[in-house]
């Protein structure tokens, strides 16, 4: 057996998320401008000829049947795609919500797509990456870089990775899952129908906080008044931040339960985070970055 290394594995931020239309097959066709965290979950990769995945970490029972998990999905679509591929044992600290809109699923996936590069000697490069990435999830392809940048389409256009600032947040998980087919449904877009709000703004390559955070408060997350309305308590999640000092910009990810504070400095966040977990123990709350 031979330890192939550890793979971090961010929560993605969707800072904006604008539903342009609804194809005629379903999908919903977004422009998301998309940051990574400063914490995650971690996947490692010991070599072995038999392709197997662990589970441990604070959200472990969350994670599902192990059989059913992105991490051994990815691997597989990768090892049916690329015959003869060493594969081994996955080891995955989850420690992560689930259903939280912090793509976690899709970001495990990424980092065990990572590994397997690494153990073939593989360049992430090769365009075999971007497609087993987006077969296996909308998301999986921007987690595979963990650069900020817009994401368009279902997931499968990437704009160039911008140079972004570092954002002081704080993450509130209220405790309740939110389903994004039922999000989705709830907004009730038909087949072929075009949504008629403002296109987002095309951002700059290189943006100071200042300018991100204009480019945030012209953008919003179009899932999210949708969301409320089906879990309440994400309401609950951004009163909650609105009345912390610093706080800037209040917005859900992706299609929730997660909400979003960005503050003026780690010393404001952190005193938040202090103060929200004080007041909602049971809520999941934690002050990082997100650049």
């Amino acid at each position: 057996m031979v330890w192939v290394g550890t793979a971090r594995a961010p929560a993605k931020i969707n800072l904006t998320l604008h539903i342009e239309s609804r194809r005629m097959d379903g999908y919903h066709e977004l422009a998301s401008l998309v940051a990574f965290a400063g914490i995650g979950d971690e996947v490692s990769l010991t070599e072995s000829a038999e392709l197997s995945l662990f589970v441990s970490g604070p959200r472990a029972a969350e994670a599902g049947p192990v059989e059913h998990n992105h991490v051994l999905r990815a691997a597989r679509a990768l090892q049916a795609a690329r015959p003869g591929l060493r594969t081994g044992a996955f080891h995955l600290v989850k420690r992560l919500p689930v259903a939280a809109g912090l793509g976690g699923g899709s970001a495990d996936a990424a980092a065990a797509l990572r590994l397997l590069a690494r153990l073939n000697g593989l360049s992430m490069d090769e365009p075999i990456f971007r497609e087993v990435a987006l077969a296996t999830g909308a998301d999986v392809p921007v987690c595979l870089d963990r650069r900020a940048r817009m994401m368009r389409g279902i997931g499968e256009r990437l704009d160039v990775p911008l140079k972004f600032p570092r954002l002081h947040a704080v993450l509130v998980n209220p405790g309740k899952a939110a389903s994004t087919p039922a999000v989705f449904a709830a907004i009730g877009l038909e087949a072929g129908e075009r949504v008629k709000a403002r296109q987002h703004s095309q951002p700059a390559e290189d943006m100071s906080r200042a300018a991100v955070l204009a480019l945030l408060n012209e953008g919003r997350n179009d899932m999210q008044q949708a969301a409320i309305e089906l879990v309440p308590e994400i309401g609950d999640a951004i009163d909650v931040l609105s009345g912390h000092r610093g706080c800037r910009l209040i917005r859900m990810t992706g299609s929730g339960a997660t909400v979003f504070g960005v503050f003026d400095d780690c010393v404001a966040a952190a005193d938040a985070a202090r103060r929200i977990r004080a007041a909602q123990p049971e809520w999941w709350v934690k002050p990082t970055v997100i650049g």
